[in-house]
């Protein structure tokens, strides 16, 4: 069970807890759209905004925090344009109140494009390079990995061992998560791993008259540089391929980057499909997404569901290129030759 008081937070309990940690709110305040985490923007005494994030509890420990918020000013040391915390007056950047960890950032102004012309993704091509260039420059030590044991497997358990999927569908959501994995796992050998956004779709992105800024590091994990490209670049028709391409290509100025790698980008969206699910499942004991999801866990949501994680196993088939041949098929069990005792299941040896 979650924190309750996490539940219980309040505009007023928000105030008195920043003002417990030295800042000046005058009490004008608005909360800010997030299911994962608690978000408001707060005007202080000298007329500045800052927006605190209160984390929702049993998720991040202060260290893969902590973690987060150095990865932020890492970039920020090298002039790459991301909104990191504001430190306390104790130094730090996380301080907690009833078992809840919460921090403060600066206003950052902006709104977010979800149409970019071709210099726009030149733009953030080189910024996504830079920033994997830091993330490669060391590893992280508490945050975790995107494989298929995080995205795929642990979340497929959860939902199977709390009875999320009705029954008649459990088999073939959980075989095709498997095939998904397996392609997965076979793709991603060798291919190296560093800190990432993770997280890096163009909602988290916003562009202001100080240019653009990357926001909200919270899923920052190890994992392939690709699943940021894909998630910016987005949509796999003609359009969204151009799109790509482009960010690719101001990409590699700054940082190498192996066309084979590409072939990530269909298995990665099936984990996120996985991961998605699993993620609304273990919170669904809280009210706010059982508001936002009025759907889930009806049999109507997992039949979409599994109809659409199997097109999209058949897609990667089809469509993956370099895929072994073992992979490329579903495996079918030899037709053995029917007998009276197939048919008559009371009929004696």
């Amino acid at each position: 069970m979650i924190n309750e008081s996490f539940y219980a937070l309040t505009p007023d309990m928000v105030i008195q807890t920043l003002e417990k940690s030295g800042l000046q709110p005058t009490g004008h305040i608005m909360t800010l759209n997030s299911y994962e985490n608690r978000v408001y923007d707060l005007k202080l005494s000298d007329d500045t905004h800052v927006v605190t994030k209160f984390y929702r509890p049993g998720r991040w420990s202060q260290e893969q925090i902590m973690e987060e918020h150095n990865f932020l000013f890492e970039l920020q040391s090298e002039e790459i344009p991301v909104c990191a915390p504001l430190k306390f007056s104790d130094g730090s950047t996380v301080h907690e109140t009833s078992g809840i960890f919460y921090a403060v950032w600066p206003r950052t102004g902006g709104r977010s494009k979800f149409e970019l012309n071709d210099e726009e993704m030149e733009v953030l091509g080189r910024y996504l390079a830079r920033i994997h260039n830091v993330g490669a420059a060391q590893k992280a030590n508490h945050r975790i990995e995107l494989n298929t044991e995080t995205y795929a497997r642990n979340p497929l358990r959860y939902l199977l061992d709390n009875n999320f999927i009705p029954l008649h569908l459990a088999k073939r959501y959980e075989e095709t998560v498997y095939g998904i994995s397996e392609i997965y796992d076979v793709l991603s050998k060798d291919i190296p791993v560093h800190r990432i956004h993770g997280d890096c779709h163009l909602g988290n992105l916003l562009c202001g008259s100080h240019g653009w800024f990357f926001l909200d590091f919270d899923d920052f994990l190890t994992g392939v540089p690709v699943q940021d490209i894909w998630m910016i670049s987005g949509d796999r028709d003609e359009y969204g391929k151009r799109q790509q391409r482009i960010l690719i290509e101001a990409y590699r100025q700054f940082r190498d980057f192996k066309e084979s790698w590409l072939n990530l980008i269909e298995p990665l969206r099936g984990l996120r499909f996985i991961h998605y699910s699993a993620w609304i499942a273990r919170r669904w004991e809280d009210p706010a997404f059982q508001k936002a999801f009025i759907n889930f866990g009806t049999t109507d949501y997992w039949e979409k569901e599994t109809v659409d994680l199997e097109k999209q196993l058949l897609h990667i088939r089809e469509n993956v290129q370099s895929l072994p041949f073992s992979l490329k098929h579903e495996a079918v069990e030899e037709e053995k030759e029917l007998t009276n005792k197939d048919f008559f299941w009371d009929m004696d040896d």
